[in-house]
């Protein structure tokens, strides 16, 4: 696999941190390779399960020596934890997806100063050098979303946005870029912006109180279908109000995430569109720059063999974003969507 002339490595070597459980980190291969870790950031997520479902395939099809994974449940103290036992069991590299992307520095910092290199996935941290972050267009997130209710609403009504956490790369990208495009495009739709930290239970909870207030809203933007799908339809069918594209009560509804059950939504139309973060990719090339950061290789900013772009976002991080296509009904069947691959 080629992936473009190398830079220094002083510019790029070091870390990034996720979420992670405490469980002992054995290694799940005898092979005598550096031990890589990966630090898995939740487990309440369709997403991030799909994901971790990838992550053994591709580790032995690249010949990974892969330590057993942990958990951190989005919650800092764990991944600190985590960090540590992998550190001390022997990884050489270290892949995460830090949730709280302002809390990580300190943690980067020590495993720099370690020289052992971490990849972060899905997010980048606010702070602290890596060696690559693997990770889609998140701005395009928001902007693909606003994009596609502002013409199916033709440009008028009332949209419910279930905000990730702020507090992330991802939920500041996904919201800034949603609420800027509103703002130019579409200035006829009042944005209804609700903080949910990821929480499904938080976005239901918002919703209801915005539907009683307003019962005429005809528009949501979920940030994460993972957490959000579940109790978004179980609120709108206990309301009469999960009903066919075509009845004027209709509830234009655009996601993020890609996983199956919201393209099943789709082929129902409960749903409308989702943006699909390529799960599948993510566990990939997250684990191909891990093996290559032990191996010493490094990378420059421009387009790579797979269909992305590597761009520098400061000194000391590089980014490898990753393609993400908006999912409809019109191409909802494709089976080149990790979406429709997974568990076959």
């Amino acid at each position: 696999m080629r992936i473009l002339p190398a830079i220094a490595a002083a510019a790029l070597v070091v870390s990034l941190a996720a979420c992670s459980d405490s469980a002992d980190p054995k290694n799940s291969s005898d092979s005598n390779s550096p031990p890589i870790a990966v630090d898995l950031p939740r487990a309440d997520s369709d997403f991030w399960n799909s994901y971790a479902k990838y992550i053994p395939q591709f580790a032995k099809d690249s010949g990974i020596n892969l330590m057993t994974p942990t958990n951190s449940q989005n919650d800092i103290a764990k991944l600190v934890a985590n960090t540590q036992a992998l550190t001390s069991q022997g990884a050489k590299a270290i892949v995460m997806a830090p949730q709280d992307t302002g809390a990580i520095a300190s943690t980067l910092t020590t495993l720099e100063q370690k020289k052992i290199p971490v990849v972060t996935v899905d997010t980048r941290p606010d702070k602290g050098n890596v060696y690559m972050v693997v990770r889609a267009d998140n701005r395009a997130y928001g902007q693909k979303a606003c994009e596609f209710l502002g013409q199916k609403l033709g440009g008028k009504g009332k949209v419910v946005e279930f905000q990730g956490s702020l507090s992330s790369v991802n939920g500041r990208d996904r919201s800034e870029a949603f609420a800027e495009c509103m703002k130019d495009k579409f200035p006829g739709i009042t944005v209804f912006a609700e903080p949910t930290e990821w929480e499904g239970a938080k976005a239901s909870a918002a919703l209801q109180t915005r539907l009683a207030q307003h019962p005429d809203i005809n528009g949501i933007y979920m940030q994460a279908g993972g957490v959000f799908l579940a109790p978004t339809l179980q609120l709108l069918r206990s309301k009469n109000l999960l009903v066919s594209p075509t009845d004027p009560k209709h509830i234009f509804i655009v996601s993020n995430d890609g996983i199956p059950q919201e393209f099943e939504a789709i082929r129902k139309g409960e749903i409308d569109a989702t943006v699909s973060q390529p799960a599948d990719l993510y566990a990939k090339y997250a684990l191909y720059y891990a093996k290559a950061a032990v191996e010493g290789k490094t990378f420059q900013p421009g387009k790579t063999d797979h269909d992305s772009t590597i761009v520098k976002v400061r000194d000391g991080v590089l980014e490898d974003q990753l393609p993400a296509p908006l999912v409809t009904k019109d191409n909802v069947d494709d089976t080149a969507l990790w979406g429709n691959q997974i568990g076959k």
